[in-house]
């Protein structure tokens, strides 16, 4: 990069927001996933307009340009395989508005989403998208991706609650979709098309979320499966009896043993699955439901069902939950995340064929997620100095892809594609697909400045 351009960023944001030492460079060099690349400059826009002329800097300079918030994304989104600039969001990160009468809330892209949460809270209101990093992951983050989270089986998922957006365009111009309404057929809906575009349409500056009513009681219960067929059968059985959970979340044994390891809580190290299923609603509502829930596993095999007394309760059966994925890399350094997701009614077959896969390649595999919309979480642990291993994990991962999609399931149901998905999106969209998506990324980034490398793999 021309020094020429070093010294105009720092013009636009100020000296003091901007990073070139290699060792502040590195820290923006991965994600969640496993895929590293270094950029050449760290900037720390304030204002939309700060982002707009950084963006037009670089479609100008040609230079490659990588929206990040707090980088906890798990499919290589933000990071910089080809150097530029890593334009980090996380100082724009005020909550401008919450609005009680038309139930939204006007934020930044910096914004914490637990952060939102906690303020919409307040005001008596819920954000209902949770991801998992939701204590540290941003919400542009989370429109880029479109996150969703154990609440999308009954909530939805980002891109339900996103009304309106502001956003800079690969070429510096800035876009205002959508509104404060909740209707609003005016053209081309491109607040869907920025939802979930993953940084390589535009960056998000401002986004008008919705809001909804918080859920009067919440219960949760526990239960605990010999065989994980059987636990994957009670999540179709749960919706055909009318029932529409919080949550429905699926641990294996394998996953199982690994967190009892972690936090000997007392979880049955010999059982073959646990479900963890949350309902909310109306008191007398939620008090039906989960009678109807423990009924359900109880048919289904269930050995035990643990129903939460209270908050302290609830907390301690979901402690389980957040602890799989630092409890399971205890196995072995390298995790492999994916979120291959496949209709509800599919995932007994779809849990079939992944310890199927795991067991064709040697690999160990914890299977756990949200199964109650059909979004696992297979991860499998290796050891990326281990050669021979990663080149069966290749494999592994390619087979459990055909699968979801024989299934009549998706690549990603959350994770987003990213690079490390991005050879495989063929596979679910075929070739019409990638052009119509190539065509819409060459008008709105006709040098490919914006996250070159991301999704379409060019």
């Amino acid at each position: 990069m021309k020094e020429a351009v070093f010294r105009h960023l720092e013009q636009i944001v100020g000296k003091d927001q901007i990073m070139t030492d290699l060792e502040d460079r590195m820290t923006y060099a991965y994600d969640g996933a496993m895929q590293t690349g270094v950029p050449e400059v760290v900037v720390f826009p304030r204002t939309t307009r700060q982002v707009a002329e950084v963006l037009r800097l670089a479609n100008r300079e040609g230079i490659p340009v990588y929206p990040r918030g707090a980088g906890t994304g798990l499919s290589g989104g933000s990071v910089p395989e080809r150097g530029g600039i890593a334009l980090v969001l996380t100082d724009m990160n005020r909550i401008l508005e919450v609005d009680t009468d038309n139930l939204l809330a006007v934020v930044e892209p910096g914004v914490v989403t637990e952060a939102l949460q906690q303020e919409a809270e307040r005001a008596g209101l819920f954000y209902p998208p949770d991801p998992g990093s939701l204590k540290s992951c941003t919400i542009g983050g989370n429109i880029a991706e479109n996150a969703g989270g154990p609440r999308a089986l009954k909530y939805g998922v980002t891109r339900d609650y996103i009304l309106g957006l502001e956003v800079v365009t690969p070429t510096g111009e800035i876009l205002y979709t959508g509104g404060k309404t909740v209707k609003n057929v005016t053209g081309y809906d491109l607040t869907r098309l920025m939802t979930g575009s993953e940084g390589t349409l535009g960056v998000i500056t401002r986004a008008t979320v919705r809001l909804i009513p918080k859920p009067q009681d919440t219960r949760t219960a526990m239960a605990v499966f010999a065989t994980v067929d059987g636990a994957a059968e009670a999540v179709a059985e749960v919706s055909r009896r009318g029932i529409l959970p919080t949550t429905l979340e699926l641990m294996d044994d394998v996953t199982i043993r690994c967190v009892e390891n972690y936090l000997h809580m007392g979880l049955p190290v010999d059982a073959g699955a646990i479900l963890l299923i949350e309902v909310d609603g109306f008191r007398s509502a939620v008090d039906e439901a989960i009678i109807t829930v423990e009924k359900v596993c109880r048919e289904l095999g269930a050995t035990g069902v643990e129903v939460a007394a209270g908050p302290v309760e609830r907390e301690e059966l979901w402690r389980a939950r957040r602890a799989v994925s630092a409890a399971i890399v205890q196995l072995k350094p390298t995790k492999i995340s994916e979120d291959a997701t496949v209709p509800r009614s599919r995932v007994p077959e779809m849990v079939r064929r992944l310890k199927a896969i795991a067991q064709k390649y040697d690999l160990t595999m914890a299977i756990f997620g949200h199964a109650g919309d059909g979004n696992l979480h297979p991860n499998i642990l290796a050891d990326r100095r281990d050669p021979e291993e990663m080149a069966r994990v290749e494999k592994a991962v390619e087979e459990l892809f055909r699968a979801a999609l024989e299934l009549e399931g998706t690549l990603s149901g959350e994770h987003g594609i990213g690079s490390m998905k991005a050879p495989y999106l063929p596979l679910e969209v075929g070739e019409t697909g990638i052009q119509v998506m190539r065509g819409i990324k060459a008008a709105l980034d006709p040098n490919n400045i914006l996250s070159p490398g991301k999704m379409l793999w060019g």
